[in-house]
């Protein structure tokens, strides 16, 4: 590694990253080391999948090249909703995905990414890393041979795409709409959706077909590349399922234990610098899509107060019904709801008084 390339990970890796490349005498006497990491997104979106990229290209560069993980995006090697099932057969050392996916193999799953009315992405970070988060999922990872690292946080998310108007929870009765995971799916058929769980590469042909009515996906840089305002005028907000939905690098439990510690160190700097980078780049391209899916005539509206009443309530009626079925997701879910009262606490003060005053100035 040359100077430059050492401060430049300095730079964005912090500290773990500089004790991984500070390992470089005992990884060159390693032979080199490749891995291959299954994507549930695909190659176009360059932000959700692009994490991976990222996450590649740190480990090559911390290992000086003697560790290697190519990626494969969704169906190159397995469908998107496979990959949990090819990290732990062991058919691949790893995958990149949205856990809330894998909801229809226990409840739990959702826990480690985003429920209705959960965290926002820094009180994710913050259960994760300084609350139980981490080490609860893990727990339950096991069980499916895994472990699972952040692999970055798309932010509150928008409501969906539609193609015709809902103000109220009536409007939502009949709808079939594309949804992220089996958990939003099971709230909003008690408003009377029929949901649809496709990969993001197959909702604008289902939405122009007709065979959808609504469908939701990420926010605006992501949907715009879709060219879901192509074939539904109505763009609706917030994502009250997805405040701050965490996506995860799943890594088979033997192949991450087979690892030195030096290599444990770098896959875990890698997937941090990866984490930060997604958010980031999301805040960085929302705004300028947004504008330009305005200027493309896109009617953007918030979901009516009785609307989101009439969801919260459901919400909470559905994870009841979880707490009974599931003792994986009763454990998790206690701790993640007693974790989030005291952040929605502090929440309430400096942070929602500060961005209030500053969504109403002209700058």
């Amino acid at each position: 590694m040359d100077s430059m390339d050492r401060r430049k990970l300095i730079q964005h890796a912090g500290m773990a990253g500089v004790l991984a490349a500070g390992a470089a005498p005992a990884i060159h006497a390693q032979p080199v080391l490749r891995w291959r990491l299954v994507s549930s997104f695909p190659r176009s979106l360059d932000t959700i999948y692009g994490v991976a990229e990222v996450f590649a290209q740190a480990v090559r560069v911390m290992s000086n090249g003697r560790f290697q993980i190519s990626v494969h995006a969704d169906g190159e090697l397995v469908p998107a909703f496979g990959v949990v099932d090819a990290v732990q057969s062991a058919a691949v050392e790893a995958a990149h995905t949205a856990p809330y996916y894998f909801y229809g193999k226990s409840p739990a799953f959702a826990l480690g990414s985003a429920i209705p009315f959960g965290f926002n992405a820094r009180q994710m970070n913050a259960w994760m890393l300084h609350g139980n988060g981490r080490k609860l999922m893990d727990e339950f990872y096991a069980g499916y041979n895994m472990r699972s690292f952040a692999g970055g946080n798309t932010g509150t998310q928008m409501g969906g795409w539609f193609l015709q108007e809902v103000r109220s929870p009536s409007d939502f009765k009949g709808l079939k709409m594309r949804l992220g995971g089996g958990l939003v799916g099971d709230v909003l058929a008690r408003l009377g959706v029929i949901p649809s769980n496709l990969p993001g590469g197959d909702i604008y042909q289902a939405l122009q077909k007709r065979e959808l009515d609504a469908a939701e996906w990420v926010g605006p840089y992501d949907d715009q590349k879709l060219g879901l305002h192509k074939v539904a005028p109505y763009y609706y907000y917030p994502g009250w399922w997805e405040g701050g939905p965490e996506m995860d690098f799943y890594i088979n439990l033997k192949a991450f234990n087979a690892l030195s510690a030096d290599y444990r160190g770098i896959v875990e700097a890698a997937a941090a610098l990866a984490h930060t980078d997604m958010l980031a780049k999301y805040d960085a391209l929302n705004p300028a899509a947004l504008k330009q899916l305005v200027v493309a005539k896109t009617k953007v509206s918030p979901f009516s107060q009785g609307i989101m009443d009439a969801a919260f309530k459901a919400s909470m009626e559905v994870f009841a019904g979880n707490d009974a079925r599931s003792p994986e997701w009763k454990k998790i879910y206690g701790d993640m709801r007693n974790f989030q009262r005291d952040q929605i606490l502090w929440f309430r003060f400096a942070e929602a008084r500060y961005d209030s005053f500053m969504s109403a100035q002209k700058i």
